[in-house]
């Protein structure tokens, strides 16, 4: 397998072609919208055509205060390590504060989603197998305090994010402050 060709598209370098390569995360293509955070993907979802992972998803995801991960359960299992800043894990109901360097692992439909709190930015790695596609987003009491909930159960992720603000190609407001952002 050769190298993959990297293109910058104004908010980083993303793959345009299949292969091995690496890139900083400094330098990696970010999306951003306020109410969802930061997230940095280090594959090429939206590419024609897509360059994507098809084993195992990996991402940087950046919450401020106030930003969401939508409440969701899937049939992969996913890992979460929280690498800078702290968050509120919402998970089977229940929430509980998260801060540097606490791992999350969920087992395949175990329901959860994350809330930005504290004084700044939380970074969190997310790691996830790509086994199968199902995905199914629960009503959550607990999760729509936060903002991070639907109104009513789904499968469909077309109708779960139909009200959500969609990511734009940039990087978050506080990206001087993240820890790679560095000299």
């Amino acid at each position: 397998m050769g190298e993959a060709k990297l293109e910058d598209l104004g908010s980083g370098l993303r793959p345009v072609s299949d292969g091995w390569f690496v890139v900083n995360v400094r330098d990696a293509e970010w999306w951003f919208a306020a109410s969802r955070g930061a997230r940095c993907a280090f594959e090429n979802e939206y590419g024609e055509p897509p360059v994507e992972f098809a084993r195992l998803g990996v991402n940087i995801t950046v919450l401020e205060p106030g930003q969401t991960v939508l409440y969701h359960a899937e049939a992969n299992q996913e890992g979460f390590l929280v690498l800078a800043g702290e968050c509120v894990l919402l998970v089977e109901g229940e929430e509980q504060r998260l801060t540097q360097w606490d791992f999350f692992h969920a087992p395949p439909w175990t329901a959860h989603g994350f809330a930005g709190v504290g004084e700044g930015a939380c970074a969190i790695l997310m790691v996830g197998a790509r086994a199968s596609p199902q995905v199914r987003y629960p009503a959550s009491e607990r999760a729509a305090r936060y903002g991070a909930s639907v109104a009513e159960e789904t499968s469909d992720w077309r109708e779960a994010y139909s009200t959500v603000e969609s990511f734009r190609r940039e990087r978050p407001p506080s990206w001087g402050r993240l820890p790679w952002a560095g000299p």
